[in-house]
C-alpha cells in the first residue's frame, strides 16, 4: 500500500494519528476511571456503560456525528483548496473534541480516577492503540482516494474519521487487555518480593477478614497493640494482593513488631492468595453475611473463602461469636472472645463492661452503635493474649476515633451527619439505622440501596426499605436498586410523602440544603461507586 502513498501523505497520516491519539486519550479519561474502580475489569466497565440513564456512549456517538457533519461542511466550503480542503476539514474535530473534554469534566465521577502508575501505563497503551488505529484509518482512506480518484471522496475522506470517537470504548477495552500482559506478571513479581520480605523479617502477622467490619477491627486492634508494640497496618481499605504488597514493600519491617493485614475477598481462593504473601500467625474473622454474594454465589463459598485464613501458618483464631459455628471443621485453636455486658449506646458514644482475663473493666468510646462493643471485645481478646494490659486496652478504646466513611459523625451548622458511605452490607446497614434512631430531632436517610448481594439483592433491599419506615425523610438515590427499596418501604407502611427519589447524590444533597434544620441528623448510607 505504501507505494501508492507519497512520503508527504505518510507524514500527514502520522500527524493525524498522533493528534487523534491525544484527543481520544483526553476524552476517554472517565471510562478509564471506571475501569480503575472495577479493578480493571472490562466486564464491570461495560456494565457501567450500559447502565440505565448513562449517556456516556451516546455522548461519544454525538461527538462523532457532530465531527462528521462539521468536517464535511468545512471540506465543501474550502473545496477551492483542492487536496488541502481535506486537511482543513480536520479543524472541527479539534473544536468539538475540546468542547466534549471540557463538558465531560463538569460531570465528574463520584470516585475520581487516581493517576497511579498503572493508570498512567493504561493511558499510554490507549494512546498507542488509538494512534495506530487512527493511522491505519487515515492510510486506508488515502489509499482508497488513490484507487477511486473521486473528487467528492477526496474532499470528505477525513470526515469518515468521525467513527473514531464511537470506537473509543472498544479501544479502551483492548488497551486494558494489552496492558494486562505486562501488569499480571509484574504484580506477581511484586507480590513475590513482599512474600520474601515478610519471611525474612520474622514479623508477627495478624490477618483480619470477614464480610464486614475489617477496617474498623484493624484500627481498633492497632490502637490496642500500639500500647506495647510497633505496629504496621495496611492503609485504609487496602486489602488486595497489591494493597498488601505495597504496604510491605514500602516499609522497613525492621522498624515494626506486628503487621496487621486486612484481607478482602470476592471469590474462593482470594484469601489463600493473600495468606501466601503474608502468612498470618493469628487470624481474626469479624463476621459473615451475604456480602459479595454476586461473585461468591453461595454463603458456603463465602465461609470457605474466609476459612482459608486458618490453613497456612495460623496458630490461633479469633472469631466473632455470631459466626464461630461456621468454622467448626477447621483444625485451629479458637480463642474464647471476651464477654460484653451492660451496653449503653447513644448519640454521644458507647459504654459497656468488658470481662477479660477474670477482670471486669468499664469501656467508654466515642464510636457509635452497640455493635462496636463486640468489635472492641474481639480486638481486646487478641491484644490481651499478646500481652497488652487491661488498663491499656481500656485506654486505647477511649482514644479511638471514627473510621472515615464508617458511621463517622460530622457536625456542621447544628446538623449531625452520619457518614456511612463505605457501608454496603446487610448487617452494617441495620446497625447504622439503629444508630440514627438514637439521635434526637428529625432523622433523615440518604441511600442508593445495597449491591453485590446476588440472588438476595432484591429481597435484602426490600427489607432495607422496610427498616426505613418511621424516619422523617427518606431520599433514594439513582436507579440501580431503589425500586425494591421503595417497594419494601411502602409495603411496610412507609409514608409516600416522606419519600424522595433523586438521580444522583449531588441532587440529593441539593434537596437537603433547603430542608435541613438545626438538630437534624442525616445518615448517608452507602455511596455506590460509579460502576454500579
Amino acid at each position: 500500500m505504501g507505494i501508492f502513498i507519497s512520503p508527504a501523505k505518510t507524514i500527514e497520516c502520522v500527524v493525524i494519528a498522533l493528534c487523534f491519539g491525544l484527543l481520544l486519550t483526553l476524552s476517554i479519561c472517565k471510562f478509564l476511571g471506571v475501569l480503575q474502580q472495577g479493578a480493571y475489569s472490562g466486564k464491570k466497565a461495560v456494565r457501567w456503560l450500559r447502565k440505565k440513564g448513562n449517556m456516556y456512549f451516546e455522548r461519544l456517538t454525538l461527538l462523532g456525528l457532530l465531527c462528521f457533519l462539521s468536517s464535511a461542511v468545512a471540506a465543501v466550503c474550502f473545496s477551492f483548496l483542492q487536496e488541502w480542503a481535506a486537511v482543513v476539514s480536520l479543524v472541527p474535530f479539534i473544536i468539538f473534541f475540546a468542547a466534549f473534554i471540557y463538558a465531560d469534566k463538569k460531570i465528574a465521577l463520584r470516585i475520581p480516577a487516581v493517576r497511579t502508575a498503572r493508570f498512567k501505563r493504561l493511558e499510554g497503551v490507549f494512546f498507542f492503540v488509538s494512534a495506530i488505529f487512527s493511522y491505519l484509518a487515515a492510510t486506508l482512506l488515502n489509499f482508497a482516494d488513490y484507487v477511486w480518484g473521486n473528487g467528492l471522496f477526496t474532499l470528505l475522506k477525513y470526515s469518515i474519521l468521525a467513527i473514531l470517537p464511537v470506537l473509543a470504548v472498544a479501544f479502551a477495552c483492548l488497551a486494558n487487555l494489552i496492558d494486562k500482559i505486562y501488569e499480571v506478571p509484574r504484580n506477581k513479581g511484586y507480590a513475590k518480593k513482599a512474600t520474601q520480605k515478610v519471611k525474612e523479617s520474622g514479623i508477627t502477622v495478624i490477618g483480619i477478614t470477614g464480610s464486614y467490619g475489617k477496617t474498623s477491627e484493624k484500627n481498633i486492634l492497632a490502637a490496642m497493640l500500639s500500647k506495647k508494640y510497633r505496629v504496621l497496618t495496611t492503609p485504609r481499605s487496602h486489602n488486595t494482593p497489591m494493597g498488601i504488597s505495597a504496604t510491605v514493600n514500602g516499609a522497613d519491617l525492621k522498624n515494626y513488631d506486628v503487621f496487621i493485614a486486612e484481607m478482602g475477598a470476592r471469590s474462593v481462593g482470594d484469601i489463600a492468595e493473600l495468606c501466601n504473601i503474608c502468612p498470618p500467625q493469628y487470624a481474626v474473622v469479624t463476621g459473615i453475611c451475604p456480602q459479595h454474594l454476586e461473585t461468591f454465589e453461595t454463603i458456603d463459598n463465602i465461609i470457605k473463602a474466609k476459612g482459608e485464613i486458618f490453613v497456612l501458618s495460623c496458630k490461633k483464631a479469633y472469631i466473632a461469636p455470631d459466626c464461630a459455628d461456621y468454622f467448626n471443621g477447621y483444625k485451629v485453636e479458637k480463642a474464647e472472645v471476651c464477654r460484653v455486658t451492660d451496653i449503653d449506646a447513644g448519640s454521644s458514644g458507647t459504654q459497656f463492661t468488658l470481662e477479660i482475663g477474670g477482670q471486669k473493666v468499664k469501656i467508654s468510646t466515642k464510636l457509635l452503635g452497640g455493635h462496636c462493643a463486640y468489635n472492641i471485645a474481639l480486638a481486646a481478646t487478641v491484644a490481651y493474649d499478646m500481652g497488652v494490659s487491661v488498663q491499656d486496652i481500656a485506654a486505647a478504646a477511649q482514644e479511638l476515633d471514627y473510621v472515615e466513611h464508617r458511621l463517622q459523625l460530622i457536625q456542621s451548622g447544628g446538623v449531625n451527619i452520619l457518614d456511612d458511605g463505605y457501608n454496603s452490607n446487610v448487617k452494617g446497614a441495620r446497625a447504622a439505622l439503629e444508630v440514627l434512631r438514637t439521635f434526637g430531632g428529625r432523622k433523615i436517610v440518604v441511600t442508593p440501596g445495597m449491591v453485590e448481594l446476588g440472588i438476595l439483592e432484591e429481597q435484602e433491599n426490600k427489607q432495607l426499605g422496610g427498616l426505613l419506615c418511621g424516619l422523617d425523610l427518606v431520599i433514594l438515590v439513582g436507579d440501580t436498586l431503589i425500586a425494591p427499596v421503595k417497594e419494601g418501604y411502602l409495603a411496610a407502611g412507609g409514608d409516600p410523602q416522606k419519600l424522595i427519589i433523586k438521580s444522583t447524590l449531588k441532587d440529593a444533597q441539593s434537596e437537603l440544603k433547603g430542608k435541613l434544620q438545626s438538630g437534624d441528623t442525616v445518615l448517608f448510607l452507602n455511596d455506590l461507586p460509579d460502576i454500579y
